[in-house]
């Protein structure tokens, strides 16, 4: 078995974090390609976004699982296996003129990128501990916020340039270099493993299911993410079809909505230490606030590309901000089970992310900036119903982690812990 050499620790920690945001490049890369794309494979719009759709409960559903087998067998070689897939499977969409076949290439994106995230995610768990592990996962969703700034900023570019194609040759080729990198660099990170017993591993997931906290943080970060994703979905039709700019402005528009939820990323992590039921409620009353204000301007006065984009960019402030705060909640709260935790927690994310959005897309019927409001308002104030449950169950104990070899028994005070850490 192949160890990361200590030498190499700091480049293995970058090549982690430069894999961290593949779900977002894999999705929004091509968001500015997606009316060229319904026009080239000569289908309609509803079908090229189904396509985010089967990402997005591919890479979920895959999450669910893989954790545990990367508990089990190890994260280094499963993850260079799924790298070298998932490139191949770029190339093969860049090359093909099938719908069903980019459908067929979208499932092996997501269940690939499903290995790779949830196996550098559970890198930082088995390398750090204690205040050096929560900087590092306060950290994720900002990194993760980098996918939506960059992807469709160059993908605007590579659509105008070089058609759809181009922007599945960029996740190709781009995932090769960090392939090439991780096989120099890279190596296993799992110090114990865990045997792959069934009955034991179906208990721990269970029971972490069972903890009424951890189920509600992961439906308020779901609820928050599906905000950034509806906007991606809907916003190529509503700035190139409704204000007839090109793919480039849809790239920079969608630049600027990744800039806000940065930034209420980096927000969260300044104030990391204020307790969770001081600062999330006011920044979800500010997005009851703004989404409101957003459904009268564009219903009453005006509706432009500008009204969109304040509007959208103080959403996903708030949304970043909030997201933060609850994911790094959620991966705290069982330390000790690093690639099941990571797996669950990214896998349900996915789920009940591909459930909200594609589904408001068609309840709201989003063509425009007045109905894309309506469907804020109602993820946030949702969230708000969500977080006052969260509260209620946050201090009633903790979940026992029952079934496990001595080892991983000896983790089942880890939540407590972990709650506290992230909690106070």
């Amino acid at each position: 078995m192949r160890l990361i050499k200590e030498k190499n620790r700091g480049i293995a920690t970058v090549l982690s974090f430069a894999l961290i945001p593949l779900t977002g490049l894999a999705t929004d890369v091509y968001l500015p390609s997606l009316p060229s794309m319904a026009a080239d494979l000569h289908v309609s719009a509803g079908a090229i976004q189904s396509s985010l759709l089967v990402f997005l409960v591919s890479a979920g559903l895959s999450q669910l699982f893989v954790g545990s087998v990367l508990d089990s067998f190890g994260r280094y070689r499963i993850t260079i296996g799924a790298l070298l897939l998932f490139s191949l499977a770029s190339f093969v969409i860049a090359n093909t003129d099938s719908i069903a076949m980019l459908f067929a290439m979208r499932a092996v994106h997501g269940i690939t990128v499903a290995i790779i995230v949830v196996s550098k995610r559970a890198y930082f768990l088995d390398t750090f501990d204690g205040e050096k592990l929560k900087n590092y996962t306060s950290l994720f969703s900002i990194v993760w916020a980098t996918a939506p700034i960059v992807a469709p900023f160059v993908g605007g570019y590579l659509q105008t340039a070089f058609g759809w194609h181009g922007s599945f040759y960029f996740l190709g080729f781009y995932t090769l270099t960090v392939l090439a990198l991780d096989l120099i660099f890279g190596g296993e990170s799992l110090k114990q493993f865990s045997p792959f017993r069934p009955a034991a591993i179906l208990n721990t997931y269970g029971s972490m299911l069972r903890t009424r906290d951890y189920g509600l943080a992961l439906a308020i970060i779901g609820l928050s993410y599906s905000m950034l994703m509806i906007y991606g979905m809907t916003s190529p039709f509503i700035i190139e079809h409704i204000y007839h700019y090109s793919p480039i402005i849809t790239g920079y528009s969608s630049l600027l909505s990744g800039v806000a939820l940065m930034a209420g990323g980096i927000v969260s992590k300044s104030i990391i230490h204020k307790p969770l039921d001081k600062k999330v409620p006011v920044a979800m009353g500010i997005q009851i606030l703004v989404a409101a204000g957003m459904i009268a301007v564009s219903t009453f006065y005006v509706s432009n590309i500008y009204t969109l984009l304040v509007f959208v960019m103080l959403l996903n402030v708030g949304a970043g901000f909030v997201f933060n705060n609850l994911f790094s909640f959620a991966l705290g709260r069982f330390h000790g089970h690093g690639g099941i935790v990571s797996g669950l927690t990214g896998g349900s994310l996915f789920v009940i992310t591909s459930i909200l959005s594609y589904g408001s897309v068609n309840v709201f019927s989003i063509k425009n900036q007045s109905s894309l409001a309506v469907a804020y308002l109602v993820f946030v104030l949702l969230g708000v119903i969500a977080f006052m449950l969260f509260q209620r169950y946050r201090y009633r104990g903790t979940a026992k982690l029952a079934g496990h070899e001595p080892a991983a028994a000896a983790t089942t005070a880890a939540p407590a812990a972990a709650e506290a850490m992230y909690t106070h």
